[in-house]
């Protein structure tokens, strides 16, 4: 009801409102101090709003009557007078004044001001007036409705004439995000502005500069938005989530800030749910190696690795396992770091670090649930190492990730982490290693040809080019110019047979093992995006960007 029921009991106390037998039986109810002190004294809301306003040093006001301009309520967007549980009273052109019940709730009050980008002087008002206001000119069912999930407000849409400019400019910019595909925002403060830089396609493009003087208003603005991050810490990082629905779509924005040398710097990573609606093909496997990675995921036991660096696409390659996997029959059970999509039918655990629920922890539970696959959101260390293997040697089937720069090289990165190499050579089954190119724009794209130097680079004579169709980028409405559109991932499998599990055992170097299983047929990244080069969906120069050059 207040935020801080303690301190407003001692304030009723000191003005003779209660007495302290009063506020200590109500203290030992079990409910709520004010509710007690409400129902079993003669306490009245209009004297705890006369003894919130004098300790404050503002005026109290009431609500019953009271009309307000269309003018003034304009001042403040129905979402924002719900979420902050504030009313605007009056404007003077300089001053907007604002009722609230609560003048000791600091938040709002150091918020409010930001998020508006106006100065505001504060009133209080009785707490059941200002609800019933809120309710009737606002829309407010109950309390639950003024702290309104911003995924059922108009976030993503165009914003209505009557919201604040910030608020305007945030929604813009998620609904611009949006529009564009783009897969995180990036709010950077410069000296003297700042830079608003979205990732599309896997690479930063700067949309749009706005003034210094905007920043905080801006980050308070999100920050609310989020309902977890604390507006007043400004030299801490800190985490949080805001829910949209853009259209019929369901969008998670993880938000990210951290403390710069110009100020707190923003990231938003969009998590768009309908993307994970996703087969092999839409990911980018051709036909024969999405064959053979069915037949992999189909096992009955193992472990798979999907490997390469951050950004590389490989939680959307695992979902995406589990998606083809997930079956009726099977129990499958998730520990990730965070939960990125919810996957229906599949038991996701997120790890908790902070209360002892580490990676290791989950999954020494997990096992206890009898899952038949287990997805393991990374391998970091040796414990969790130790029992995805474990886990593998008894019969479940383990999906997970590593960072490593190639297939052959997360045999190493395990035996670094600590794991034996029988123990690799027997649990593991296969390894996937992939980096994300931009695909050639489907409206646009043009027929390009190979240059002397690319032919080298990419060791391709060009009798072999006879039946490929080499396409290059153009420009269009549809790619915004880029001559790109979308992303799809280029591949390297390898897989642990006899040969090279008895070459596992033996110690072999990384170089050795790669080089034999490229003599057993295993095709390299840049192989694969040479095929899909070749195939007119992606670029020479997109191939050459992302992999490194087969010379052993």
């Amino acid at each position: 009801m207040f935020s801080n029921e303690d301190y407003l009991a001692d304030l009723l106390v000191e003005a003779g409102s209660v007495t302290q037998e009063q506020v200590d039986a109500a203290r030992g109810s079990g409910n709520s101090i004010i509710e007690s002190l409400l129902d079993s004294t003669e306490l009245t809301e209009s004297t705890i709003a006369s003894v919130l306003a004098a300790n404050a040093g503002i005026e109290a006001i009431d609500l019953d009557g009271l009309t307000v301009s269309p003018e003034v309520s304009d001042a403040i967007s129905n979402e924002m007078a719900c979420r902050f549980k504030v009313i605007p009273v009056a404007d003077d052109g300089i001053y907007l004044t604002v009722a609230v019940a609560d003048p000791f709730d600091f938040e709002t009050m150091d918020s409010l001001p930001q998020v508006l980008g106006r100065e505001l002087s504060f009133v209080c008002a009785p707490y059941s007036a200002l609800q019933n206001f809120l309710k009737q000119f606002y829309g407010a069912e109950d309390e639950m409705a003024m702290g309104m999930d911003v995924a059922g407000g108009a976030e993503g849409a165009e914003a209505d004439d009557s919201d604040a400019p910030i608020i305007r400019l945030v929604q813009g910019m998620l609904a611009d995000a949006m529009k564009m595909g783009c897969s995180d925002i990036h709010i950077e403060p410069l000296e003297t502005s700042v830079r608003i830089r979205y990732r599309i396609d896997g690479r930063l493009v700067e949309v749009d500069n706005h003034p210094k003087k905007l920043l905080p208003a801006i980050i308070a603005r999100l920050k609310v938005m989020s309902g977890s991050m604390s507006i007043a810490e400004k030299r801490l990082p800190q985490d949080g989530r805001i829910q949209l629905k853009a259209g019929d779509k369901e969008i998670d924005l993880r938000v990210s800030s951290v403390p710069s040398n110009h100020g707190e710097s923003i990231v938003m990573r969009i998590l768009d749910k309908s993307a994970l609606v996703l087969g092999l093909p839409e990911l980018g496997f051709f036909s024969d190696d999405q064959s053979t990675f069915e037949e992999l995921i189909g096992l009955p036991d193992g472990i798979i690795l999907v490997t390469g660096p951050t950004g590389s696409g490989k939680t959307t390659t695992l979902y995406t396992c589990l998606n083809v996997i997930n079956r009726p029959d099977r129990k499958i059970i998730t520990v990730e770091d965070p939960v990125e999509y919810e996957l229906p039918g599949i038991n996701q655990v997120m790890v908790k670090a902070d209360v002892g629920m580490t990676f290791a922890a989950a999954l020494r539970s997990m096992l206890r649930q009898a899952p038949n696959i287990i997805m393991i959101g990374e391998i970091r260390d040796a414990e969790t190492a130790n029992i995805a293997i474990n886990a593998a040697l008894t019969g479940h089937l383990v999906l997970s990730t590593l960072h490593t720069n190639d297939a052959p090289s997360a045999v190493a990165r395990l035996a670094d982490i600590g794991i034996k190499r029988f123990l690799i050579a027997s649990a593991v089954r296969a390894v996937l290693a992939q980096r994300l190119v931009r695909k050639l724009c489907p409206v646009c794209k043009q027929p390009a040809t190979l240059n002397e130097k690319q032919l080298r680079a990419l060791n391709l004579d060009a009798s072999r080019l006879a039946e490929s169709t080499i396409m290059g980028p153009s420009g269009c409405e549809k790619c915004r110019g880029g001559g790109y559109k979308g992303r799809m991932g280029i591949f390297e499998l390898f897989q642990i047979d006899d040969e090279v599990r008895h070459m596992v055992n033996e110690n072999l170097t990384t170089s050795q093992l790669r080089k034999r299983a490229r003599e057993l047929g295993m095709r390299s990244m840049r192989e694969d995006g040479i095929r899909k080069v070749q195939a007119g969906v992606t670029s020479a120069e997109e191939v050459l960007h992302v992999t490194m050059s087969d010379a052993d």
